[in-house]
């Protein structure tokens, strides 16, 4: 009888340890879908809720969501602090809205515009604007 109880204790803890490793690996290669209109940062919780993105000062929503590398939510208070690579989304008054700190896998994916230093302006979106600064100065000349 004692040897059955050990073979099953055995084999159960042996069952919990490798499904404890496989959601640990499986949390950490996951790639999250995320929002198209998701931009890239830095991350850096100075005081909650403000905090800065890419060294510049932002704040955070009254209701932000910061999701973790395991997709659960964390508290700002306890990324006070850490410089962490994240997607973000903004609300409509412009404040950060939605957090997602980024696993490895993730971190390596290239997205829109993550390349780009802060402040950069693209020729594409520079060549729209002039073309239509120049057609607005063109059309308030003329009678």
């Amino acid at each position: 009888m004692n040897r059955c109880l050990r073979s099953t204790l055995a084999s159960t803890l042996l069952t919990t340890a490798l499904l404890a490793l496989a959601n640990t690996a499986f949390a950490q290669e996951a790639v999250r879908p995320f929002p198209a209109a998701a931009k890239r940062a830095t991350l850096q919780v100075t005081y909650p809720p403000d905090i800065l993105l890419n060294g510049q000062p932002a704040r955070l929503s009254p209701g932000a969501r910061i999701r973790g590398i395991n997709n659960m939510l964390v508290l700002s208070g306890s990324l006070a602090g850490q410089t962490l690579l994240v997607n973000y989304v903004k609300d409509a008054q412009g404040m950060v809205h939605e957090v997602w700190v980024l696993n490895n896998t993730e971190a390596q994916q290239k997205q829109e515009g993550s390349s780009l230093p802060p402040n950069y302006v693209t020729d594409a979106v520079t060549a729209s604007g002039e073309a239509s600064s120049v057609a607005v100065a063109s059309s308030s000349t003329q009678p």
